[in-house]
């Protein structure tokens, strides 16, 4: 579980295919799944459960075929342990907590340093689900092919769907399937980066689940972030998530073609923007028409070249 949100980061995690368990530590367990809530382990190993309450519990299976309960039920606790766990959990949750961001800051510094070394210049995607992302990001990929390389990050709790439609452009896409978890971190995206070949001196994408919350608090060593909010959405959404809109680098408010039939007030919606992050970069697009889109390109043009100039001095 993240102390930070409350989702299961040491639940499944898989990038292309591979099932794994995640555990506090960074390390993970590969395994399948034979029935519903129960798992099977066929090989000796010590295994950990990060509880609800914050408190790691290790144990180790043996060979041969032995199933336990699901993570996160504890068994065989007595009722004063229940109301040890009770006092002490709000200090777990915060030590759980510092853990989490303090391991996922060395993991971000680590990718950020890769990414460097090799000339990528890294955009982090963010935004609720159906907002458009994929959209504008398979409109971006077509109208950036042929000049630097490109390469997508997709992250889904599940499905492949998003993946698919990138590569048909041509494009090279890893696809995180992050399970309960709702959003990527920086070691979801190392292991992804592993696997992800042809990027170097190039731009590279990361499309974060759709979530307007806590995709926000987690670095994952990108160069800029990147909120999209759709006019299908509402004028109000950067007063309701102040910390997802404040981390913006630019906000793209999309599907702008819609303006008129929903009578979305796209300037309140800019203001809104501006009270809660005055330096963030605003362009209105539509993937749909193209509308706006020379700006949008413009400026990913600009800052990518900015960045590899940068490094080549």
């Amino acid at each position: 579980m993240c102390g930070t949100c409350g989702c299961g980061n040491a639940e499944d995690v898989s990038v292309e295919g591979e099932h794994v368990h995640v555990l506090p530590d960074g390390s993970t367990v590969r395994h399948h799944h034979h029935e519903a809530g129960a798992h099977h382990h066929h090989d000796a190993h010590e295994h950990e459960h990060l509880m609800p309450d914050g408190k790691v519990v290790r144990h180790t299976h043996e060979g041969g075929e032995r199933a336990h309960p699901p993570h996160g039920v504890l068994t065989g606790h007595s009722h004063e342990a229940k109301h040890e766990h009770d006092r002490s959990g709000e200090a777990r949750r915060i030590s759980v907590e510092r853990d989490v961001m303090e391991r996922n800051g060395r993991v971000a510094a680590l990718n950020r340093a890769r990414f460097a070394a090799d000339g990528t210049f890294v955009l982090n995607l963010m935004s609720s689900p159906g907002s458009g992302k994929t959209t504008l990001l398979v409109r971006t990929l077509e109208a950036l092919r042929g000049g630097r390389p490109l390469a997508v990050i997709e992250g889904d709790q599940h499905t492949s769907l998003d993946a698919e439609r990138i590569r048909a452009t041509g494009t090279p896409a890893i696809q995180v399937n992050t399970g309960k978890a709702c959003h990527l971190d920086a070691e979801m995206v190392k292991r992804a980066l592993d696997s992800l070949s042809g990027r170097a001196g190039g731009t590279l994408f990361i499309e974060n689940v759709g979530n307007l919350v806590c995709p926000a608090g987690f670095d994952l060593g990108e160069a800029k972030k990147v909120v999209i909010a759709s006019v299908t959405e509402g004028e109000d959404k950067p007063l309701k998530y102040p910390e997802m809109f404040a981390v913006a680098d630019v906000v793209v408010v999309s599907k702008i073609d819609l303006v008129s039939a929903l009578g979305f007030d796209v300037a309140q919606l800019i203001a809104n923007v501006r009270r809660v992050n005055p330096r963030a970069e605003v362009f209105q697009v539509s993937a749909r028409t193209g509308q706006g889109f020379d700006g949008w390109l413009r400026w990913l043009d600009r800052t990518s070249s900015v960045r590899t100039e940068a490094r080549a001095s």
